[in-house]
């Protein structure tokens, strides 16, 4: 990794000597995100899932990502061909700076999948190309997320339901549940500060 920025560059030493938390209930499908970050200025890779009928995710801002296929000798090769067919990006394990706790849903009503985040780092911000399944994809800088008011409690709606929910209300959409749970402590450890919810 090459001309990194000072903030990246805390990151791959905190990643480099984290232990993530480890799901050990087998019965959960197995999932992976891949969390792409960028300089000039930081920023990371979000995408807005395509409408289709019958996803519990659908139309929502996320990660790209999916469940592990037949193919995959292991996660990191899920989240890798995941990014390259949702998005048209390729990624190489030599771009991976770490990994993040593994996640499952907090409601009954979603599938039982266990999602691991990989977290990998990038020189340039390459163009993106979404396939069907991702209705938009864009590189959105760190800044916009911790900036003053943009995390809170938002109304948002899923499964037929209107809820509030914490998360980062964005030119791009909300930004909330499981990519939520993944982006705080990324925040954390990426700033050394929370996002301030005003």
């Amino acid at each position: 990794m090459t001309d990194e920025s000072a903030l990246f560059a805390r990151l791959a030493r905190t990643l480099a000597g984290y232990q993530p938390r480890v799901e050990a209930d087998s019965t959960y499908a197995q999932a992976a995100v891949a969390l792409v970050c960028v300089p000039d200025p930081e920023a990371i890779l979000l995408i807005r899932r395509a409408e289709r009928l019958g996803d519990p995710w659908s139309g929502q801002m996320g990660l790209p990502g999916g469940r592990r296929g037949r193919e995959d000798p292991d996660l990191l090769a899920t989240a890798i061909r995941e990014t390259r067919e949702e998005v048209g990006l390729d990624l190489a394990p030599g771009h991976l700076l770490g990994v993040l706790d593994d996640l499952t849903p907090m409601t009954v009503a979603l599938p039982r999948v266990m999602v691991r985040p990989y977290v990998f780092h990038l020189n340039r911000r390459p163009d993106l190309v979404p396939n069907a399944e991702v209705a938009f994809a864009s590189w959105v800088d760190v800044a916009a997320f911790l900036t003053t008011g943009v995390y809170a409690h938002w109304e948002v709606e899923a499964l037929g339901y209107r809820m509030r929910r914490p998360g980062y209300q964005l030119s791009e959409g909300t930004v909330w549940g499981l990519t939520e749970r993944i982006l705080t402590p990324f925040f954390a450890v990426l700033t050394g500060t929370t996002p301030d919810s005003g």
